[in-house]
């Protein structure tokens, strides 16, 4: 058994094209707070880029 819980890690993230299309959701002005919650989600997924 691993310690620290490493185990419990989501090793997943949202391809870049997905994050695209749930930026662009997120700016929707037609788009309902759900559709919004699972878009900022899939955001909270992508891998962060380094500056």
């Amino acid at each position: 058994m691993q310690k620290g819980g490493d185990y419990l890690a989501n090793k997943k993230q949202t391809s870049s094209s997905v994050a695209s299309k749930a930026s662009k959701i997120l700016t929707s002005p037609k788009s309902s707070k759900t559709v919004k919650s699972v878009a900022a989600s899939a955001l909270s997924q992508t891998k962060s880029k380094k500056k």
